[in-house]
């Protein structure tokens, strides 16, 4: 590396003179700081909050770590670290104590409660709401927040929580957030800039480590792109448009494929299909029959050209389990025996809390010998604790090949060298769609170690029907817009309420991001409005006319011209309707000709631009009509929201217009979560007062579990017996009142309680084994940790705010659902 000129020496000398924290900091990172990287570190210095968007991997967590590091320079400072998921918290909850030490680093995941008072708090962001809500003493001295992947507020379901915490935090506190590349990043910043103050907007599209796209085609790894035109052009490499063509008999190479074969050794993939002869060859008579290779030739391929580790994204949990398997009857092995004995002593160290009988369900060994020889699988299905294996020794580079679902996407720090796409479409839940720029964008992130590659590789598999042209602009597009999922919940009106009174809650609610991306829609619209009226007014003077108002002349016209339409079209109609509109036709036909401007000579001037006039008009009424729906939406929602609760009397409404919150309000304060009124109104009625625990548990599971589409209940044979059922009953009959009290209001209801979890929940609750619980839930182990750990959410919940007996009985169900699988913690 060459030595800096004076220039940049003296640069360097005025940045530690005018930032000397930032300084300090960047000579402690392994790596040097990117420019987007000090301008983050620079703003926080400076005092200001700050927005970064970047590229997965591209190091934008450093800007929040100097957050901390900030705060830890002042006795009593604090920092908070949100994250969306639980997972991300427990990886940087660790990954804070190895800097700070394990006193001055706390975890507060809902579930999990460590060191809670620390400087240093890492939380999910639900968390941070609730303490808000609350005025947590915790909050005193608090100087900084990080928010980690802020671009979940998009997430129809917990978005909402985001902008919650963003809007209520002290103005005091710096907020750091931390976005992917959105396409809209300016706007979330004048947002923040508006709500939180003096925030600075950082945005680089710069992946830290190059990324290499390639088309895997019949064992041959060709570029996407053709780099004899030069990169600004990205024009799709030739070779496989003549093979999606048809021409693909003898193809030749361009320069760039013929550069990247010549870094391989002679046994590279081409020899290797042409040697194994397996493959039929191509027919150029009806377009090129191109044959997939099987998986464990990819990773073979893979491996000769040095381009493991690997993830494979595979849109389904069966396909990627389905995928190991097939690497095991190949009998792939990836890792050395060295390797071989590091991870399972890695394996047995991360699970030996887990029980010996509960293991051999899981099919533990077998899966302990995939990771043996280097593969496995990660999804939602997988049981938390296989997913932490999974993803620390994919850290360490001991399993070479995961074949994932895109929840891998969201965050977890696992980098690989490749990323395998072996389809660009997905099934959604209803079709199959194809992967949006955003979404591929987010997959090959993965793609680049940095200190580790000099490139990444994004592999995308040839299949029939595959437009190169289509997933070079996938691969070049940079379209991820952030909107707003935010509407008030019942929850969110009464805390809001409790703590600034209707008017102020309105206020902030009209602060949201939900309603400053629709005023910037209004603007756009009023612009439109205001350019309108302007040529309205011209079309008026140029219809002007001297013998009488046109205007009125011309709406005569169109009112006669639409019935002799109407007349004309409804032949059919019953003859005294058709009489009656006769006799309009004949008046209006009479007024017209009567009127002083029907006998102007330049009538028909007059009436080109009346009829632009009209036409003109109509749209600007719509357009008028789009500005008052849009104006206030999330203040009219809270409205109707506020009705509901007063019809309920959550609230009061004082004569003087003061809302209040009662004794029910009140406890409504604590129970969050979609089913917050049903949960609450259930309570007050005291309809769960004769459960038992198990079945308590089982019940709450019904107000947290979503079954999935094609999903059959389990009958009335299958639901618990005794009062469970009494309880359900009358939990179904509540929730139907509910929908039809909010739709009578205008919002949008909710789905009825779905019981199909809960007899393996009562089940769980009992104490029976896993093995009968999870054939009784028709699930993947992973599947049902997380519907309990939801289940244990709600019954924490009822436990806190519900009247001595019931909340006891919570209690006892929340112990017995957190045991076995479900108890397992890293953290």
């Amino acid at each position: 590396m060459s030595s800096p000129s004076p220039a940049e020496r003296f640069a360097r000398a005025r940045a530690r003179t005018s930032h000397p924290h930032t300084a300090d900091f960047a000579e402690m990172q392994r790596f040097e700081l990117d420019e987007f990287q000090i301008a983050g570190c620079h703003a926080l210095e400076d005092g200001r909050s700050v927005l970064v968007a970047a590229p997965t991997g591209a190091g934008k967590t450093i800007v929040g770590e100097f957050a901390i590091h900030l705060a830890m320079l002042e006795p009593g400072d604090k920092a908070f670290y949100t994250t969306p998921i639980k997972a991300l918290s427990n990886q940087k909850f660790h990954e804070l104590q190895e800097v700070y030490g394990d006193d001055e680093v706390g975890l507060l995941t809902g579930d999990t409660n460590i060191n809670a008072s620390a400087r240093i708090v890492v939380m999910t962001t639900e968390v941070l709401r609730n303490m808000l809500y609350a005025d947590s003493p915790a909050l005193r001295g608090l100087r900084f927040v990080v928010m980690d992947e802020v671009h979940y507020l998009a997430d129809r379901f917990r978005g909402a929580v985001w902008e919650e915490v963003i809007i209520h935090l002290p103005p005091s506190v710096k907020l750091v957030s931390l976005s992917a590349t959105v396409s809209n990043a300016e706007e979330f910043g004048d947002w923040l800039d508006t709500v939180r103050g003096d925030t600075e907007v950082i945005v680089s599209e710069t992946r830290p480590v190059p990324l290499e796209q390639h088309v895997l085609v019949r064992g041959d790894l060709l570029p996407l792109f053709d780099d004899r035109a030069g990169v600004a052009t990205a024009q799709v490499n030739q070779e496989l448009l003549r093979i999606r063509g048809g021409n693909a008999g003898g193809y030749d190479n361009n320069r760039r494929a013929q550069e990247y074969r010549s870094q391989r050794h002679a046994g590279g993939p081409r020899h290797a299909h042409q040697r194994r002869g397996g493959h039929k060859p191509v027919r150029a008579s009806h377009g090129p029959r191109i044959e997939r290779i099987d998986r464990p030739e990819v990773v073979e391929l893979l491996q000769r050209s040095h381009l493991l580790p690997a993830i494979f994204f595979i849109f389904s949990r069966a396909g990627c389990d389905a995928a190991v398997q097939q690497l095991r009857r190949a009998n792939v092995r990836l890792t050395s025996a060295e390797e071989r004995e590091d991870i399972r002593q890695i394996v047995d160290e991360m699970t030996f809390t887990l029980k010996d009988e509960d293991l051999a369900i899981l099919h533990f060994w077998e899966w302990r010998d995939n990771l043996e020889r280097g593969v496995a699988a990660h999804h939602a299905g997988l049981l938390p604790a296989f997913k932490e294996v999974v993803e620390e020794l994919f850290r360490r580079k001991l399993v070479k090949v995961v074949f994932a679902t895109e929840t891998l996407a969201l965050g977890i720090n696992m980098p690989a060298r490749t990323v395998v796409l072996e389809k660009l479409e997905k099934f959604n839940g209803e079709a199959r769609v194809a992967i949006t720029s955003g979404e591929y964008t987010q997959l090959t992130g993965r793609a680049g170690r940095r200190g580790i590659d000099v490139e990444g590789h994004a592999v995308v598999q040839f299949t029939e029907g595959l437009d190169p042209q289509s997933v070079a602009a996938l691969a070049s597009r940079r379209t991820y817009p952030l909107n707003s999922s935010f509407r008030p919940t019942y929850n969110m009106a009464v805390n809001l309420i409790d703590q600034f009174g209707r008017g102020r809650a309105r206020e902030i609610l009209e602060s949201s991001f939900a309603q400053f991306q629709a005023d910037r829609s209004v603007v756009g619209l009023a612009r439109q409005v205001k350019d309108a009226e302007e040529s309205l007014a011209g079309y008026e003077q140029a219809m002007t006319c001297d013998r009488g108002d046109f205007r009125e002349y011309s709406t005569i016209r169109r009112e006669l011209s639409d019935l002799e339409k109407i007349n004309r079209r409804d032949a059919t109609a019953p003859r005294r309707l058709r009489d009656e509109r006769q006799q309009q036709i004949q008046s209006l036909r009479k007024r017209m000709q009567r009127h002083p401007c029907h006998n102007c000579p330049d009538r028909e001037a007059h009436a080109r631009w009346a009829e632009r006039y009209w036409k003109l008009k109509r749209t600007t009424d719509k357009t008028r009509q789009q500005i008052d729906q849009r104006t206030g939406t999330v203040a009219r929602v809270f409205d109707r929201v506020v009705e509901v609760l007063a019809t309920l009397e959550y609230v009061a409404i004082e004569d003087d217009g003061t809302t209040v919150l009662t004794r029910a309000g009140r406890t409504m304060r604590r129970i969050y979560g979609e089913r917050d009124l049903l949960v609450a109104e259930s309570l007050r009625q005291g309809l769960w007062e004769a459960l038992d625990a198990p079945s308590l548990a089982a019940l709450a599971c019904c107000l947290v579990y979503e079954p999935r589409r094609d999903e059959a209940g389990p009958g009335e044979r299958g639901l618990p017996r005794g009062a469970f059922r009494g309880a359900l009953d009358a939990t179904h009959t509540l929730w139907q009142e509910l929908d039809d009290l909010e739709r009578d209001h205008r919002l949008p209801g909710s789905e009825s309680p779905a019981p199909g979890l809960a007899p393996a929940m009562h089940a769980w609750a009992r104490g029976l084994p896993l093995d009968t619980v999870l054939t009784l839930a028709d699930m993947a182990a992973g599947d049902f940790v997380r519907w309990a750990k939801q289940t244990i959410d709600l019954l924490d919940q009822i436990s806190l705010v519900a009247e001595p007996k019931l909340a006891k009985t919570a209690r006892t169900a929340l112990d017995a659902v957190r045991r076995g699988i479900v108890a397992y913690t890293s953290a």
